[in-house]
């Protein structure tokens, strides 16, 4: 397993340059928002590169007028402003125009999550899981690292459909290895068996997720981890039979509980195969979180931080 820390943006955007020397189908559009590989494709397409400026609106506008005329187009901005300026622009001319048109629009929000922890709460994301899996037709992928990132490429250029795909900002380790197979199908990868304790996480909490496991295991403890990465679409019978063996789940993500997102989903899920399982939500509340600080230090304000999760897993474990 390779322990580099990498952007998930920036392997991604390797990739698309690499597709775009060959297929000449493919566009880059980006809402005046850069990265350190994106000079190279920027230099080599002028073409198929377009800086729309900060204008998310826009931006959504091109993407799906070049995917009507059969382009594949990748879409790149900061995720609040692309999930939620661009909002009525991605319902009116993906979600709805997708219904009748095949249209490969890859939306990169870049931020999910407190990956922008220092710049307050105008750059967190964490309605984005909830806005974008209520929208028919688009597929919702939120990959936990920059391996699966790259991994995800060629499903994004291959299936024409709408999608947005939710990176965190930050350099993150590999949790899987270059070389494993990841069955995209599915839309999940379980990373440890448990016994009665099953913790299911998305996007960066996954690698909360791995410390809370090992430092389980250290006293004796066995929890399960799925890494939920496509949160629309994934196969239900598969993801229920993993979680039916179970008596406890807890959901873990960077984002609004309660509202729609990872926790929605599962509990949903739990009730539509009336699964016999006791849910635990961990996310944040109904509020936003105003205060400054690292993200090591805001998860540990309120509730997110691997200590927390290790003790509910304990006292779920006395119960």
């Amino acid at each position: 397993m390779d322990k580099e820390k990498k952007a998930m943006r920036d392997v991604f955007i390797e990739r698309i340059y690499e597709r775009m020397l060959t297929d000449k189908n493919v566009f880059f559009l980006t809402a005046d928002f850069g990265s350190p590989v994106l000079d190279k494709l920027r230099d080599d397409f002028k073409d198929r590169f377009i800086n729309v400026g900060i204008a998310e609106q826009n931006l959504v506008n091109i993407a799906a007028g070049l995917a009507t005329e059969g382009f594949c187009v990748y879409a790149y901005a900061i995720a609040p402003f692309l999930t939620m300026r661009a909002f009525e622009q991605i319902r009116n001319n993906l979600s709805l125009l997708s219904r009748a048109h095949k249209l490969n629009v890859n939306l990169i929000g870049v931020g999910a999550g407190l990956s922008y922890d220092l710049s307050g709460p105008s750059h967190h994301s964490v309605e984005d899981i909830c806005i974008m899996r209520a929208l028919p037709y688009i597929d919702v992928i939120s990959p936990s690292d920059w391996v699966l990132a790259e991994k995800i490429f060629d499903y994004t250029a291959e299936n024409k459909r709408p999608k947005y795909l939710r990176f965190d900002g930050k350099p993150l380790p590999a949790i899987y290895d270059c070389n494993s197979l990841i069955d995209f199908r599915k839309g999940f990868v379980e990373l440890a068996e448990g016994d009665s304790v099953c913790l299911v996480s998305t996007g960066y909490m996954t690698h909360t997720a791995l410390k809370v496991i090992e430092e389980l295991k250290k006293e004796g403890l066995k929890a399960g981890l799925i890494d939920l990465y496509f949160l629309k679409p994934f196969s239900k019978l598969s993801l229920s039979q993993k979680l039916s063996k179970y008596k406890y789940l807890i959901t873990i993500e960077e984002g609004f509980i309660n509202k729609g997102g990872l926790d929605s989903l599962i509990s949903t899920l739990i009730e539509s195969e009336e699964l016999d399982i006791k849910l635990k939500r961990i996310g944040f509340d109904d509020m936003y979180v105003f205060d400054v600080g690292s993200r090591e230090y805001l998860h540990g304000k309120y509730g997110l931080d691997y200590g927390h999760i290790v003790n509910l897993v304990k006292d779920i474990k006395i119960i």
